[in-house]
């Protein structure tokens, strides 16, 4: 049974989405402030996180930071107002897997959390070539889903890992933000090409040695992004 940490101060809220979820199958962990949240996502492994930015004793945005710091990679999506854009691409660039903004339907949010966990999952047998993929200094081992350059293992989230999986599939080829949008992150996603960008600049942060000159991979203005050898 795959296990959801719910991170909430709203009762209402969280016994909202405890029950939802669990009536999908999931086993359902809540906790009402941040310092609880930060432990548990430590001391146990969860499959997924539901996290409430306006939290308690550590607010969500400092314990998303905390915990990809920490090399936490589990995948967390944030629950944001409608209107924070700013706090929803914060997030996006601190290592957030995806984001619901409230009002929101429980529908919605299982929805969400099943895609998260099918991409965390990442089944690669219709794009796998190779189990091992190696381009320059940098390693793919898709057989252990890890990740080294220079024989230093990375720490990626489960998008970062997938999304550089999909271009090592696809050495040299020119892809666009639309496309790279819907094969990575779903057709629920079309026109949010930001977030492409976004997680490009992150994995850029991993993999290249210097991510201000990126040698591996390359933005094509006007065009997209390419791996190149």
């Amino acid at each position: 049974m795959e296990k959801i940490l719910v991170v909430d101060d709203e009762i209402a809220i969280s016994t909202l989405l405890k029950y939802n979820l669990e009536e999908n199958g999931y086993d359902v962990t809540v906790a009402s402030d941040g310092q609880t949240a930060y432990d548990l996502a430590k001391q146990e492994s969860f499959d997924a996180i539901l996290l409430d930015l306006m939290l308690p004793v550590i607010d969500g945005m400092t314990l998303l930071k905390n915990l990809r710091q920490d090399k936490v990679s589990t995948p967390v999506i944030l629950v944001t107002a409608k209107g924070d854009e700013f706090d929803r691409v914060f997030g996006l660039e601190l290592g957030a897997d995806d984001y619901i903004t409230k009002p929101f339907s429980p529908r919605e949010v299982v929805a969400r959390v099943k895609a998260v966990l099918r991409r965390s999952q990442v089944d690669h047998q219709v794009l796998a070539e190779s189990d091992v993929i190696k381009v320059q200094n940098v390693v793919i081992d898709d057989n252990k889903k890890v990740v080294t350059r220079d024989n230093q293992i990375l720490t990626l989230t489960p998008r970062e890992y997938e999304l550089l999986l999909y271009f090592a599939h696809r050495i040299g080829r020119v892809i666009d933000r639309e496309t790279i949008l819907t094969a990575v992150w779903g057709y629920e996603f079309t026109g949010e090409s930001r977030m492409v960008d976004m997680h490009i600049s992150n994995l850029r942060e991993k993999i290249e040695t210097n991510p201000k000159s990126p040698q591996l991979l390359k933005t094509v203005r006007g065009f997209g992004y390419t791996l190149v050898v």
